[in-house]
């Protein structure tokens, strides 16, 4: 009876080291590319280190029992875009090595099918061969260099997807894009678009200032002191420059460039 019990203890020990494991999970989005794995020896240098792999908890039939291994999409028939998990459980004494882990992660494809912008500043543009959700920069043309001036989250869908944004227009023609970065921290632009405002154009007094510079309408606004650092931006009528040090400040607002000198 003793060493029946012994026995069993030792069945039980044995298999749980023989699953005692880690697991490293990838999630991201099907990208039409598949998974490379570096598959290193056990500790005891007995068999492989990887004995499971799954995508979306089902068991994949990839051959893992090798050096190097591929985890092959194509046996799940999955459309581009459909969001993945990939879970691959090795032992505790070894640790398998995903070569290419950013093929799941969104890449940025859009094509722009339509793209417009009506008198009241609504921004519209409609995409398709989206095949990841990443987000939309939407940019304007201002002071020689394009200026961020708001964010839209991307549908992520190949078929149309159709966004809106109210940007604020400044005095006569006006440029907008949109653009993603993705993983590759390359940025993808759509092309400009024009519109021309019937705003009249903003002024600024005084040129000497103590307290507040007063524009004749709202208005972006970017402030640089004498070595181009920015020392204030934002959007009003007017800015409280009371705390800057004296000295000459140049300007960015509506369309124009100018500068002040704060007493």
């Amino acid at each position: 009876m003793k060493r029946t019990l012994i026995s069993v203890l030792t069945l039980i020990l044995s298999v749980g080291y023989v699953h005692a494991a880690g697991t490293i999970i990838l999630e991201g989005n099907y990208q039409g590319k598949n998974l490379f794995v570096q598959n290193p020896f056990t500790g005891s240098g007995v068999g492989f280190c990887t004995f499971e792999v799954t995508i979306n908890d089902q068991v994949t039939t990839d051959e893992i029992n090798s050096s190097a291994f591929e985890i092959d999409f194509t046996a799940m028939q999955l459309e581009i875009g459909t969001k993945v998990v990939v879970k691959i459980k090795h032992g505790d004494d070894c640790k398998p090595k995903v070569l290419n882990p950013e093929v799941l992660k969104p890449k940025s494809t859009f094509d722009i099918v339509d793209m417009k912008i009506d008198d009241e500043g609504m921004l519209e543009w409609i995409t398709n061969n989206e095949t990841g959700k990443l987000p939309y920069v939407i940019e304007q043309f201002r002071w020689n260099k394009w200026v961020k001036v708001g964010e839209e989250e991307g549908k992520g869908q190949t078929a149309n997807n159709s966004y809106t944004f109210k940007v604020t227009s400044h005095s006569g023609e006006n440029k907008f894009r949109v653009k993603q970065v993705d993983y590759s921290r390359r940025p993808r632009y759509s092309s400009a678009i024009k519109h021309r405002s019937k705003k009249p154009p903003v002024t600024f007094a005084p040129q000497k200032v103590k307290d507040n510079i007063l524009f004749s309408d709202k208005t972006m606004y970017e402030i640089y002191d004498a070595y181009g650092n920015i020392v204030k931006k934002g959007f009003g009528d007017n800015v409280d420059v009371s705390n800057l040090k004296r000295g000459t400040y140049y300007i960015n607002y509506d369309k124009d460039m100018g500068k002040f000198l704060k007493k």
